[in-house]
């Protein structure tokens, strides 16, 4: 949300200074009978030229500007329609309490909020719209590829054993990224072209030309328009012919054409960083009587039958044998209350507030949580290796975002390709 939020700032900021020029509208593309207009085009243009000014980057020229800043709208106009074509709206309700939550991370009201946007300069209509779209977006992506991905234990295992094999530990790298694609099912004189491009762009960023310049003016990949930055990805988070070849580099390598069903691919490393420290964490042994209020027992009735039950067992009562009779917490009440080891974050804030204050052997006083109220009394405690545990986590979440990578790149590609698209400039 930080980065929507100042990149949609400065998208608010150019286009308003935009709209006090006046374009002479004119046809430029049709995307499936939907035109796509020259303002559209100006307007996009400006915005993507501020962000590039803010990022300190090299503006190409005005030609490759324009020709990248329309495949981008191509793919606004396609995306847009497809959600229009499965029923996904984003409803004014859904955008203002995203609107709320950007607020909020930058501890303002909404009122506040808009109030500032509009005393600097900005077109707060233009930015709900905005953020309509990406919301949108993302809202396509996860039916048409989240939604798809699946991970089984089996790939977790073979993916630890593959890391292991290649020597790739916990080291994350800064990437830089560029594309010159392939059709589906491209002609040997195709590949051949675009083999001939990629050599060319290498043999110029040897020659001094700088990594970021060419991807905004040559490279088809989704994010061209910011120099090529896919930030900070680890290893796993690569595709496999990928991360084979940025283990192997050092920070301002750049990798020699990786070919790939897309086309071909140039890799480059702006930083690193690892941590190879061993995940050590504190768990809790407890148990617990749960009572829940409803329309028979009030609060102040659960809260004084659990201060009752406490005082027994602090008289010498069984907890174990209260817990079966009186909790409500079926799953643990058939065992005492035995919650068994719980790891940090593992409970909700209140009870592990409530069970963290105490020592092993003590009883809590009765206290609520969302759930109902309890007593839970602390058995004991040990520092616990959750290192492979935590390695198995992450490899699974790994899995998951490459596997995203790679669909969303092939679900992008199709539904292009599957499109009408008729340029005109």
């Amino acid at each position: 949300m930080k980065k929507l939020l100042l990149s949609t700032l400065l998208i608010c900021c150019a286009a308003s200074a935009h709209a006090e020029q006046q374009v002479l509208d004119r046809l430029i593309a049709v995307v499936n009978e939907e035109a796509v207009t020259l303002t559209e085009l100006e307007n996009e243009t400006t915005i993507v030229i501020a962000q590039l000014k803010s990022q300190r980057q090299n503006l190409p020229s005005d030609e490759t500007l324009r020709q990248q800043v329309l495949e981008r709208l191509i793919m606004k106009h396609i995306q847009s329609q497809l959600a229009a074509q499965n029923n996904i709206i984003i409803d004014d309700v859904t955008l203002n309490q995203t609107l709320q939550t950007i607020a909020e991370q930058n501890r303002l009201s909404l009122a506040e909020f808009r109030q500032i946007l509009i005393d600097d300069g900005f077109d707060f209509n233009q930015f709900r719209e905005h953020i309509r779209h990406e919301v949108l977006v993302s809202r396509l992506r996860q039916r048409f590829v989240d939604n798809r991905i699946n991970v089984s234990t089996a790939e977790v295992e073979q993916f630890l054993a593959q890391q292991a094999k290649l020597g790739a530990g916990d080291e994350e790298y800064l990437l830089s990224h560029i594309l010159i694609s392939t059709p589906e099912g491209a002609s040997s004189e195709q590949i051949q072209v675009a083999r001939d491009e990629v050599n060319g762009l290498l043999q110029q960023m040897r020659d001094g030309a700088n990594f970021a310049d060419l991807a905004i003016a040559h490279s088809d990949g989704q994010n061209a328009l910011k120099g090529g930055d896919l930030g900070w990805r680890s290893a796993g988070q690569l595709p496999s012919l990928f991360a084979e070849q940025v283990i192997k580099m050092q920070v301002g390598d750049i990798s020699e054409p990786i070919r790939s069903p897309s086309g071909f691919h140039l890799l480059k490393i702006v930083d690193k960083k690892g941590d190879q420290r061993r995940q050590v964490i504190t768990q809790t042994h407890a148990r617990h009587i749960l009572i829940k209020t409803d329309a028979i027992t009030t609060e102040e009735e659960a809260r004084n039958k659990l201060a009752q039950l406490r005082e027994r067992i602090v008289n010498g009562a069984d907890f174990g044998e209260l817990a079966r009779a009186h909790s409500v917490d079926k799953g643990s009440a058939v065992s005492g209350g035995d919650l068994g080891w719980a790891s940090p974050g593992q409970m909700v804030p209140r009870f592990e507030q409530e069970m963290g204050a105490l020592a092993p052997g003590e009883i809590s006083q009765p206290f609520e949580s969302r759930f109902g109220w309890h007593i839970v009394q602390v058995l004991e405690r040990r520092e616990y290796d959750s290192t492979e545990e935590s390695q198995r986590s992450a490899a699974r979440a790994q899995l998951i975002d490459r596997k995203i990578a790679e669909e969303e790149t092939l679900w992008l590609r199709r539904i292009r390709e599957e499109a009408y698209v008729d340029v005109k400039l």
